[in-house]
This record gives structure tokens, C-alpha cells and sequence, in this order.
């Protein structure tokens, strides 16, 4: 405990106090303060003037007197924190307070050499830490080349996975293309052949109509001379005079699309169509 106070004490008197961490290439200044040498370089360029950062004391020149024995002790100080760390993270045994040197395979677990002796550890198997770690090194390489190996060949599949997949969206993409092309086509010939059955239909009606139209006139025409026959004769109907009646009917038996002219003027007009 008592050494450990004296390095705490020393460590103190070797503190740079401008970085306040153990001087590093210690330097002395004309007022006896000392630094490590980049600190009061990077101060002296920072103020842009020489002063000692602790008294504020200015000089002339910019010398630098490297302290030897500062610098000695600095190195053994920090020395000395090194091997203090290294002891420190040394584990040691909860129960007996002793660094534990021992594996236990049995218990799987760290022990000391007293707990070796102890009741609960008798017939069981010890190795020292460092051979432990070797056998604990020696399953780990196993199983990393073992993973190393199964990895690699995940990969391959991965790899291999990734070149279907594109084959698939490429044909794919194939397919869509020629399948787009092939409807195009296929509707370009069916709106060719609409297009003609269309006209075809356009002059199949206009002709049938023409055909009709002309059947109906012909129709409409016999309609007529029915018609106007109908009209005559109704007209010969309402004849109230028996003699123009009975030489209408002789005359129009005898010349029915002629008219005689004699008794034409007896007639006058009621017979004519």
C-alpha cells in the first residue's frame, strides 16, 4: 500500500501541466518550469510569443534545455503504471484471494491451487490456464475452419442462387418481349381483317339495299296503279247516272287505258284517271 502511495506521490511530481499526463521528451525553460516539448511548442506557436505557460515569464530566445533526469524518471514511472496495470488485470480467486493459475475440465471453471486441494475439486482433472487456453484455441481454429468451410460453400450456393434468379428475370423479360410483340401483330392483323369485313359489310348492305330499294319502288309504284284503279273505280261506285255508268264500264272493259272519243264530251272528265 505504501509503495503504491509512493508512485502516486511521484507520478504527481512528473505531470506536464499543460497535456497533465507523464512528460514526454521533458524540457526545461530559463525559469526552471518544465514541459514536455511538443506542449510548449504548440503553446509558443499558439501565442505567438515565448512565455512560460506556469509563471508567464518571457524570453528573449526560444532554447529548450532537455531535462535528462526528468525524462529518466518519466520513463521509469511509466514503467512502473504498466506493470501496476498488468498486475491489476491478473484475476484472482474470490475464496482465497490467490491468482488463479489452473483450469478445472471437470467444473469447467478457474481455480487457484488451494481450491485444487479442496474436497469439492479431489479426482478431478487440472491443466495450467495456458494449456487451457491452447485446447479452447485449438476447438475454436476447428471450428472456424469448419464454418470458414460452410461458409465458402454458402456462398457458392448463394452465388449460384443469384444466376438463376437473373436467368429467370431474363427470360422472363425475354418471354414478356416476344410475347407484347406477338398480340401486337396479332392485333394488327385483326384490326386489318375488321377493317375489311367492315367494308365488305358496307358494300354487301349498300348493294343489298340498292336491290330492296329498287324492289320497293317497283312496290310502291304497282301500290300506286292499284290505288288510283281503286280510286276510279270507287268513282264509277258513286256514278248516280245509270247511262254515263253503263258506257264507262263498256268502254273501260273494252279500252282500259284508252279513252273513245266519242261521248267523250257527254263523259267530260269523271271517268278519266
Amino acid at each position: 500500500m505504501a509503495a503504491e502511495q509512493q508512485v502516486a506521490s511521484l507520478r504527481e511530481e512528473l505531470i506536464c501541466p499543460v497535456c497533465l499526463d507523464i512528460f514526454t521528451d521533458p524540457v526545461s525553460l530559463q525559469c526552471g518550469h518544465n514541459f514536455c516539448r511538443s506542449c510548449i511548442t504548440l503553446c509558443w506557436e499558439r501565442d505567438g510569443r515565448n512565455s512560460c505557460p506556469e509563471c508567464r515569464a518571457e524570453f528573449a530566445d526560444g532554447t529548450l534545455i532537455v531535462n535528462w533526469a526528468l525524462s529518466s524518471l518519466a520513463e521509469k514511472t511509466q514503467t512502473l503504471n504498466l506493470n501496476q496495470k498488468v498486475k491489476e488485470s491478473k484475476l484472482h480467486c474470490e475464496k482465497h484471494q490467490v491468482e488463479l493459475k489452473l483450469f478445472c475440465e471437470t467444473d469447467k471453471k478457474l481455480i487457484c491451487v488451494i481450491c485444487r486441494d479442496a474436497r469439492e475439486h479431489r479426482d478431478h482433472r487440472f491443466i495450467p490456464i495456458e494449456e487451457a487456453v491452447e485446447n479452447y484455441k485449438a476447438q475454436m481454429k476447428s471450428s472456424i475452419e469448419s464454418l470458414t468451410k460452410k461458409n465458402s460453400e454458402i456462398q457458392e450456393m448463394e452465388q449460384l442462387q443469384k444466376t438463376k434468379i437473373s436467368g429467370v428475370r431474363a427470360q422472363s423479360h425475354s418471354l414478356q418481349s416476344h410475347i407484347t410483340s406477338h398480340f401486337n401483330k396479332k392485333r394488327q392483323i385483326l384490326a386489318e381483317e375488321e377493317q375489311r369485313l367492315l367494308k365488305d359489310l358496307g358494300e354487301a348492305e349498300a348493294k343489298s339495299l340498292d336491290i330492296m330499294e329498287k324492289h320497293l319502288q317497283a312496290i310502291q309504284e304497282k301500290l300506286n296503279s292499284i290505288q288510283e284503279k281503286l280510286t276510279k273505280l270507287q268513282e264509277q261506285m258513286d256514278q248516280k247516272d245509270s247511262v254515263i255508268f253503263l258506257m264507262v264500264r263498256i268502254y273501260f272493259h273494252f279500252w282500259p287505258n284508252q279513252v273513245p272519243t266519242e261521248n267523250a264530251q257527254l263523259l267530260g272528265n269523271k271517268w278519266r284517271p
